[in-house]
């Protein structure tokens, strides 16, 4: 049974109004017209669709491609962290596209008999993805229970994607494309728990790295993009499991780890205001992740939710959750009804929060500028 997605896309174009509501697949309507042609995509695994496989990132999830993931949406592993779809997911039905196949989906099945197409876009998202690149933490002895990749990763696989394109197809795809930046930097700050590196330090590299990656992007001739904020990742089942009880907030989250999230927003924030500056032909928005999921935590019934700390997918408590039995091992199980759950797995969200980010990204309420001022430029653009 497919379910469906009710984001509403109002915009006026030459006096007309473009409406897009109610897809309730993944493949394309031809019927109704896009606003983007493509979306590409890059983050970690908030945003994956497959780049990663069981035994992958971070071992303490190594159970990817076994069920129960997927079992909400797909009825099987797709190599997504979910029990379904992601908001990259939402987001792309929402714009009549399908779902963006993952890069490294490409490498394996072009020129053979493989089905994935590169068609409306790409996804270069990697699970355990960092900001900063892996030699710095080579460098700092904390490879431990990672993976080797970082946004620099990312803009390789784009680069190497380009070189596939002819001149034409690069000026349309700069041009009607969506940039769809997702969270990434959250594992950098996980890395480095109990090392001699201070949280001061990663932020300064994070912010860093990212900013000249975002430029590298806007440099090629990006000209709509949007960009993820972190989190609230001190409401995660397993940022709740390992601090002490005393280290809350007013929502009952973990204050240190939401400080942190939010002192490392407010310097993204600042560099996007900057890269607004210096291309002003090119429209940024930044997705405020950050005060999205405390939104759902301040008011869960409004969304349908009633766990707001407890993993949908896991074993033990108080949180369902113990860090070597993660969902998908043998001595972990799946709630009924995950659409009631923030947390998945205890790192990742339910296809429900999922969908949830993506109706209060794409309906404006916690992006600056809003998305529809976005679409706006896009579409008269275009007229």
């Amino acid at each position: 049974m497919l379910s469906s997605i009710s984001l509403m896309l109002a915009t006026a174009v030459s006096g007309a109004i473009l409406l897009v509501s109610t897809i309730s697949a993944a493949a394309p309507i031809p019927s109704v017209r896009r606003p983007f042609n493509r979306i590409y995509a890059f983050g970690d695994s908030f945003t994956d669709t497959g780049n990663s496989r069981a035994g992958e990132g971070p071992a303490g999830f190594g159970h990817l491609s076994s069920f129960p993931y997927g079992m909400t949406y797909f009825r099987r592993p797709t190599n997504r962290y979910s029990d379904g779809r992601l908001t990259i997911d939402f987001v792309a039905q929402s714009m009549n596209l399908p779902f963006l196949p993952p890069y490294l989906s490409l490498r394996s099945t072009n020129g053979s008999n493989g089905t994935a197409t590169d068609t409306y876009g790409v996804n270069f998202a990697v699970s355990g993805a960092t900001s900063i690149k892996h030699a710095f933490f080579v460098k700092n002895n904390l490879m431990l229970d990672m993976t080797p990749h970082s946004i620099e990763t990312e803009l390789g696989w784009f680069d190497k994607y380009l070189e596939t394109l002819g001149t034409n197809q690069k000026v349309s795809l700069f041009k009607d494309s969506l940039f769809w930046i997702g969270e990434i930097g959250v594992n950098d700050y996980a890395y480095i728990v109990g090392s001699n590196v201070s949280s001061d330090t990663i932020r300064e590299l994070s912010i860093a790295t990212y900013t000249r990656f975002l430029e590298t992007l806007l440099k090629k001739g990006v000209k709509h993009m949007l960009v993820q904020g972190h989190p609230a990742t001190g409401c995660l089942t397993l940022a709740m499991t390992l601090a002490g009880e005393d280290d809350r907030d007013n929502l009952g989250c973990v204050k240190s780890v939401n400080n942190q999230s939010y002192t490392h927003n407010l310097a993204l924030q600042s560099k996007l205001k900057q890269l607004r500056i210096k291309y002003p032909n090119a429209t940024i928005v930044y997705a405020d992740y950050w005060n999205a999921y405390r939104e759902v935590i301040k008011n869960p019934s409004t969304y349908g939710i009633t766990e707001k700390f407890k993993a949908c997918c896991g074993i033990g408590e108080p949180y369902n959750f113990q860090v070597f039995q993660t969902c998908g091992s043998a001595t972990a199980t799946a709630c009924k009804h995950p659409s009631r759950y923030i947390n998945w797995d205890g790192v990742h969200l339910t296809e429900g929060m999922y969908k949830v980010m993506a109706d209060l990204f794409l309906g404006g309420k916690f992006t600056r500028p809003k998305f529809g001022y976005l679409l706006n430029k896009k579409l008269n653009r275009l007229g």
